[in-house]
């Protein structure tokens, strides 16, 4: 494999030197500026070898640099070791950012190569505006791909389908005149939608196009003249052309996209959103393109009353599989029968597909045995899978897809009947966040970076933190990292707002000892209004269990016992009724109260 790399580096410096290009850029991205990708746009991963989600390789006729956040660090240094490939740990304040390195690397006059239909518009003018300040140039046509993979993946060809009424809650047609309405204020007579999740979601169908993500390879073009849906025609069958029909939109074959745009009339005015459409896409509209917010973000975002339903019904039915899950994973460790990290995830993948309204995993089910838990998006494989003993930790993140809801879910458990004094503290530090942010209350207009040290604050005041954001939005049968809400620490200017659904994952990662993280799904719902304004708080829609075993009540307030307390005894209602034998006992042991603190004088 990393012969493979250096010899595909060496293919793409030849192209680079054929087309007078001193450093390439080369995103994970797709021209839907996904973050999940099909096989056919992973050129990144092809030309590097790392799989994580995120991060963009650089190489120069000399050298090659891998950036990536801190989710892969330790991943990316696995995996780039015995290549050439340096890695950059991004966002840390020694590592410089690309445009940086580049505009420090290259001299004046030398170029720049990108594919502009994998760069977003407002990346690549960020980019052309630094490096031209240095008399670097930027060419956007630079897509070399073809070239040198030489057995790339076709496009996705499963069948789209109709994501029916009963769980979207809102028809097509409807938030079709919505979206048209929301561009026309901002000056636009028409949109262009290239996010796959917007064109799910606003026309309700589905696809298999990306794993785990129920998304439709596609682009969608709004107008009240008529709206038209390029994608490949073999994914389209007679019903799905009906319902499209009857919505009052047209198909297009996928490719015939920008002789499209090329023929849209000279007058029109077409909304796009710079940051979700490719510079590409931008260059081809011209004057037409009118750059904007996206029309479909924030209604997206607030689920309404149908979808919120749904979703509370998928929480109860992916907390039965999660309790039977957790009950088989550590009776079989306490007997000492192997078990594995990839067991784990099939045993979660078998009690959830169950379900005949599961569709799916919403992502590679996490399951990171001791060190292996401080890696923050490990995946097992046939290298790394390791065996389950009675010691020691291990954390889960797992979801689904189900027709009606998405789910994610993280639950850290210990294996010994005994946990160290160290790994409770670790996670009771941890929890006292969760415990915090979730029992948060706040004025309406607050964003996500002003509640985010709410969770971190324990663990700051030991000297600890983690690097990734402690909460993202989670579609709906869709994505289940959604825009455009997080709570992180950088400043995210979307404000929570009722109908939200966001992660309240803080964490804390000892390398090669630990990894501890606990989450649930919160949704924003109105608290009161008093004379200064609306407050809005959580309500947690995630039911499992916390391990009782990993506290430490010393370190904890009446008041964070009382929430544990309440939580759990709300998660043995709602589940102890669809459960029976050693799944129903081990539901009961685990939500058993903890004891309040005496109060003395």
């Amino acid at each position: 494999m990393k012969e493979n790399i250096k010899s595909r580096l060496a293919e793409l410096r030849a192209q680079m030197k054929t087309q007078g290009i001193s450093a390439v850029i080369v995103p994970q991205a797709d021209p839907h500026m996904s973050e999940y990708l099909s096989s056919h746009w992973q050129a990144r991963r092809m030309l590097s070898g790392f799989t994580g989600s995120a991060g963009d390789l650089v190489v120069t006729l000399d050298a090659a640099l891998l950036w990536t956040d801190s989710r892969y660090f330790l991943q990316a240094t696995q995996q780039l070791d015995g290549t050439e490939i340096k890695l950059m740990k991004d966002g840390l304040p020694d590592t410089p950012s690309i445009a940086k390195w580049l505009v420090t690397t290259l001299r004046p006059g030398e170029t720049v190569g990108i594919n502009g239909m994998v760069f977003s518009t407002v990346a690549k003018e960020e980019l052309e505006m630094q490096l031209n300040a240095h008399g670097i140039a930027l060419n956007a046509d630079f897509d070399p791909l073809d070239k040198i993979w030489a057995d790339r993946p076709d496009l996705p060809s499963g069948k789209a389908f109709v994501h029916d009424l009963k769980y979207a809650g809102v028809a097509a047609k409807d938030k079709i005149a919505a979206t048209l309405a929301n561009a026309k204020t901002q000056m636009a007579n028409s949109a262009f939608i290239s996010a796959l999740d917007e064109i799910a979601w606003v026309l309700n169908i589905r696809s298999n196009d990306v794993k785990y993500n129920p998304v439709v390879t596609s682009f969608l073009y709004l107008s009240p003249e008529g709206s038209v849906l390029f994608i490949d025609p073999a994914k389209v069958d007679d019903t799905l052309s009906a319902y499209l029909a009857a919505e009052g939109v047209k198909t297009a074959p996928y490719s015939s996209v920008k002789d499209f745009i090329k023929g849209i009339g000279e007058n029109e005015k077409v909304l796009i959103e710079g940051a979700r459409t490719a510079a590409g896409i931008a260059a081809l509209l011209g004057d037409r393109a009118v750059k904007g917010s996206s029309p479909i973000a924030m209604a997206k975002a607030c689920k309404n009353d149908v979808q919120l339903a749904g979703v509370r019904a998928a929480m109860q039915r992916d907390g039965v599989a999660m309790v039977k899950s957790l009950c088989e994973i550590q009776d079989e460790v306490a007997a000492g029968k192997p078990l594995t990290e990839m067991d784990v995830a099939e045993i979660l993948r078998k009690y959830r597909s169950q379900s005949p309204l599961f569709f799916d995993e919403s992502f590679g089910t996490i399951a990171g045995y001791e060190a292996h838990g401080a890696i923050v998006h490990y995946e097992a494989d046939e290298e790394s899978n390791s065996t389950l003993a009675p010691k020691g930790l291990l954390l889960i993140d797992s979801g689904a897809q189900y027709l009606d809801g998405t789910t994610d879910i993280t639950r850290t458990i210990a294996l010994s009947s005994a946990p160290t004094a160290d790994e409770k503290r670790d996670f009771t530090l941890v929890m006292k966040g969760h415990i915090a942010l979730g029992s948060a209350i706040f004025p309406e207009g607050t964003c996500g970076a002003q509640l985010d040290a709410i969770a971190r604050q324990f663990l700051w005041k030991e000297g600890l933190s983690y690097l990734h954001g402690t909460g993202h939005g989670v579609g709906h049968f869709l994505n289940v990292h959604e825009g455009p809400q997080s709570i992180r620490l950088n400043y995210v200017p979307t404000p929570l707002t009722p109908g939200m659904i966001t992660s309240n994952e803080p964490g804390l990662y000892r390398e090669n000892i630990h990894g501890i993280r606990c989450e649930n799904l919160v949704l924003t719902v109105p608290a009161m209004e008093t004379e200064f304004g609306k407050f809005y708080r959580f309500e947690t829609l995630t039911l499992c269990p916390f391990d009782l075993s990993l506290f430490d009540t010393s370190i904890m307030t009446n008041q964070e016992i009382e929430w544990l307390n309440e939580y759990h005894a709300r998660v043995r209602e709602a589940l102890a009724p669809e459960l029976e034998g050693r799944p129903l006992e081990w539901l009961e042991r685990n939500t058993q109260p903890l004891k309040l603190h005496t109060i003395t004088d």
